[in-house]
């Protein structure tokens, strides 16, 4: 009977386990950039935990014959962040460490992936 009621315990626990959602890999924590809005005023954007491996193009800047890259990113995610010139990843980039990572108003930015 012990033997039952601890095989039915292990079992419902593996259950539990195997049930419980994994989270999807995040990068965790903030970044931020800055970008030229439509009224010519410059503009602070964010991700929040944003998903790692995965090409973010920025909303903001997403279209180059509508507006300028965005600039000055500061990566305070716990994962490495690399921004590229171009949407969808494409262009010259630069890697940002994770927490402390950051541009200067040089840098220029429109996508990012984080890994």
């Amino acid at each position: 009977m012990h033997l039952r009621r601890a095989a039915v315990a292990a079992f419902g626990a593996l259950t539990l386990v195997l049930a419980i959602p994994t989270s999807a890999s995040a990068a965790v924590g903030e970044f931020q950039y800055t970008y030229v809005g439509l009224d010519g005023n410059a503009k602070a954007g964010f991700l929040l935990d944003p998903p790692s491996g995965e090409c973010i193009t920025l909303p903001e800047v997403a279209d180059p014959s509508a507006s300028s890259p965005a600039h000055s990113p500061r990566n305070r995610t716990t994962s490495t962040a690399t921004v590229f010139t171009e949407p969808d990843c494409e262009g010259d980039y630069f890697t940002l460490r994770p927490l402390t990572g950051r541009g200067s108003e040089r840098l220029k930015l429109r996508s990012v992936v984080f890994s």
